[in-house]
């Protein structure tokens, strides 16, 4: 249900596995630029999208009707989500999970208008691009049954996800948060004239980045403590971190910060930004193979 960026990745990866896909979005040339996309990021998987299993419909209810599983993509606005969950509730087999690709509304938070079956609406947020970020969060509401947040689990498994469960509903989930967390901190330090905005992305992308992409925070701390391990960067590192907590900043995106932000990305790829996202596509691929090779997925 929507075919923007996230419904397009996740029909190129449903495609790709050889699933029928019957897309629903009322936008007019939805559908042309829907195939133009999943034709490209097919060609990105390296797996060909079979196009002739992919329909399309403006009827979201007509859709819904004649699916086994409802992946929703719409626009992340409550009051249009209720609207669209209204009628998705109405239209699919009461077996049918219904999971919002929301990146931070709770899924309580619409899941009180499906009437008929509410345990079956849920969050599986995945992660631009969705066809090749393995990552997708999966988050019940207030209503939601084990069983549906389990046979999500189970299906993202079977199309090659990582999916993780995130036991509580909070706004932005577990990793839009983290993000916002080092955004945060981010534009306080170039707002004070700390950094320029690439030298930030430089210290992030040529540090600790790399290291976070292998493993998680958790498990690169803890290699870096040696044989000590977590329990001696904890035990060494934890009171002082303790006071960079206290020093971080709470930035306000005045009208100046922003513009300091957006010359700031414009000037670092000036020489870049043409065919940027697809070089990134490329090395995201390559890094995934070499970390399945070295096992490290």
């Amino acid at each position: 249900m929507g075919a923007g960026s996230i419904g397009s990745g996740w029909a190129t990866l449903a495609l790709s596995r050889g699933l029928r896909v019957l897309a629903a979005d009322p936008d007019p040339g939805a559908q042309e630029r829907l195939r133009a996309e999943v034709a490209a990021r097919s060609a990105e998987l390296g797996r060909p999208a079979d196009q002739s299993l992919l329909e399309f419909t403006t009827d979201v209810a007509q859709a819904a009707a004649g699916s086994d599983l409802v992946l929703e993509g719409g626009p992340e606005r409550l009051e249009v989500k209720r609207a669209l969950f209204a009628v998705l509730d109405q239209a699919a087999g009461p077996e049918v999970v219904l999971a919002s690709s929301s990146s931070g509304l709770p899924a309580s938070s619409f899941q009180e208008v499906c009437r008929r079956h509410p345990q079956r609406v849920l969050v599986a947020h995945p992660f631009n691009p969705p066809h090749l970020v393995p990552l997708v969060e999966v988050v019940g509401g207030r209503a939601t049954s084990e069983e549906a947040l389990q046979a999500t689990l189970e299906t993202l498994r079977l199309w090659g996800k990582q999916p993780i469960l995130v036991r509580q509903e909070l706004p932005g989930h577990v990793v839009n948060r983290l993000q916002a967390a080092l955004w945060r901190e981010a534009y306080h330090l170039v707002g004070q004239g700390v950094v320029s905005v690439a030298d930030l992305d430089l210290a992030v992308s040529s540090g600790p980045g790399l290291r976070w992409a292998l493993l998680g925070p958790f498990a690169t701390q803890h290699l870096s403590g040696g044989p000590g391990g977590i329990a001696h960067v904890l035990d060494h590192l934890g009171p002082p971190m303790l006071e960079w907590w206290d020093d971080l900043g709470s930035p306000e995106l005045t009208p100046e910060l922003v513009n300091t932000l957006v010359e700031g990305v414009r000037a670092e790829l000036a020489q870049a930004e043409g065919d940027l996202a697809t070089r990134r596509d490329r090395a995201l691929q390559q890094l995934l193979a070499l970390k399945a090779d070295l096992g490290l997925t």
